[in-house]
């Protein structure tokens, strides 16, 4: 790995924080009583005090992003590259709707961070009528942006409130184009960052902007094979306390998305073990298959209720089985992945913390015998000494 010797490199997680200097990566558990700047002032002052503001360099996922509602016309263009592209970004996306279905769809009960409405290239328009004014009146938003056709664009700007129109994602080659949407999504997620109070104070000891860790994790991918035995194509999970962020390779998606990017990545916002616990559990509880992993992994259903380290353990081996169904054929939630293509899966987060390769081998191979009928094997790395969020920090801060 390179060396950084100029730079303090901190990373503030929804359950731990972790700092990398130049010779040394030092993990936290956060001390949920104090403010994160005093926590983390507290267990590392003297080495935050040894850099100047303008070397301090802080990626965050405390906040554990942003939660999205996408207003489509098509399945197969509109809604998939929004979908794409707020994957990518890093938001959360609750829920997806056909434009020509949406009276019969369900308002979202919570506050919706960002709605984005897309569809129809810029040669035709007179698409969304109505139907979308009355449901966007009827939802609880902080931001909606219109990423369509332009003739529909110059209508709906008067008529619904606050709305934010960019350029269409799909040109008139019905390929995608991300720029502009991702760059605005991101931007808001900085911002969400940005505005939580505790996150504000880390401003007191850096000059840089916070970015979101799953984007300074994504910057690592393409450097991931220079100092780990990793093997492509391959997926990275993250596994912490509040969300589970998936990056993979995109020589293991069917679908032919045309982008500028090698990488994607998925974040599921209710699969974290410590902060999304009850969430995590309710998830393995509509899984038919999970009490048969539960009953080999020789326990049942009553360390749910449990307050220890193995029920610690258990749900962070449910939360890869979990994840890994969700991206394959069985419950899709969002891409379908080639997992029988996988050569290799990589692990990082507090998961590496807890479980060792045979507590994670053992899962893996549960699911591929149990869903995908195979006795696949890809080769399980783990890094545990965090260094893979060091690569993409390093790299993002030699950018700045």
């Amino acid at each position: 790995m390179s060396s950084n010797p100029d730079k303090l490199l901190i990373d503030i997680g929804s359950t731990y924080f972790k700092i990398s200097t130049e010779n040394t990566i030092e993990q936290h558990f956060r001390d949920f009583n104090k403010r994160i700047l005093d926590d983390l002032t507290h267990k590392c002052g003297a080495t935050v005090n040894r850099f100047d503001a303008k070397d301090v360099h802080i990626c965050s996922s405390a906040n554990g992003g942003l939660s999205t509602l996408i207003i489509g016309l098509t399945q197969s263009y509109s809604l998939k590259y929004a979908t794409n592209i707020a994957y990518n970004a890093g938001i959360n996306i609750i829920d997806s709707i056909v434009f020509q279905n949406i009276e019969t769809y369900s308002v979202p009960s919570d506050l919706i961070d960002v709605v984005i409405v897309v569809g129809g290239i810029d040669s035709n328009g007179g698409v969304f009528d109505e139907r979308l004014d009355n449901y966007l009146a009827k939802c609880q938003y902080s931001n909606v942006v219109f990423v369509g056709n332009t003739q529909d664009a110059s209508t709906l700007k008067p008529r619904i409130q606050k709305l934010t129109v960019l350029p269409n994602i799909i040109d008139d080659r019905l390929h995608i184009v991300e720029n502009h949407l991702k760059d605005y999504l991101t931007n808001l997620y900085q911002q969400d960052i940005e505005g939580k109070e505790d996150i504000k104070h880390l401003y007191d000891i850096t000059d840089n902007q916070i970015y979101s860790t799953p984007y300074v994790v994504n910057k690592s991918l393409p450097l991931i094979q220079g100092s780990f035995s990793v093997t492509d194509p391959f997926i990275l999970l993250d596994i912490g306390g509040a969300t589970t962020d998936v990056h993979y390779s995109k020589d293991l998606v069917s679908d032919n998305i045309v982008t500028e990017q090698g990488h994607d990545r998925m974040v599921f916002k209710k699969l974290g073990v410590y902060k999304s616990r009850q969430s995590l559990i309710f998830t393995a509880e509509q899984n038919e298959f999970s009490y048969e992993l539960l009953m080999h992994l020789k326990v049942n259903e009553s360390i749910y209720q449990e307050n220890s380290e193995r029920a610690t353990k258990i749900l962070m081996q449910l939360a890869i089985f979990l994840v890994l169904c969700k991206m394959s054929h069985y419950r899709p939630a969002y891409v379908t992945l080639k997992l029988l293509s996988m050569n290799s899966i990589v692990f990082t987060g507090g998961i590496t913390q807890v479980l060792t390769s045979d507590d994670i081998e053992d899962v893996v191979a549960f699911f591929y015998r149990k869903i995908l009928n195979s006795d696949h094997k890809p080769a399980t790395v783990l890094d545990g000494n965090y260094d893979i969020w060091t690569l993409g920090a390093k790299e993002h801060a030699a950018c700045r």
